[in-house]
């Protein structure tokens, strides 16, 4: 029923554990924390989805740089302000 559902949808026929994978992945590329995609998926450790899913991490990586880096920017422009 999910093949034809999708072909009628005009959409591409994937199993219905790469549709599990795919949300997975989305979840952690849209910066959902991991334990709640631990959760979701039902494993038994977050050891075990950030081990399967760890293609989605660098871009976790570079999120969470580019976030510590901001913080470090308004902190030095907070303190150029407040120079007398």
């Amino acid at each position: 029923m999910f093949r034809e559902r999708c072909t009628a949808a005009g959409l591409p026929y994937i199993k219905l554990h790469g549709l599990r994978h795919t949300h997975a992945t989305l979840m952690l590329r849209a910066g959902v924390h991991p334990k709640v995609v631990q959760e979701r998926l039902g494993h038994s450790s977050i050891a075990i989805t950030l081990d399967t899913y760890s293609h989605a991490v660098p871009a976790m990586q570079e999120d969470a740089a580019a976030r510590v880096a901001a913080l470090i920017d308004r902190e030095r422009d907070e303190r150029e302000e407040a120079r007398p």
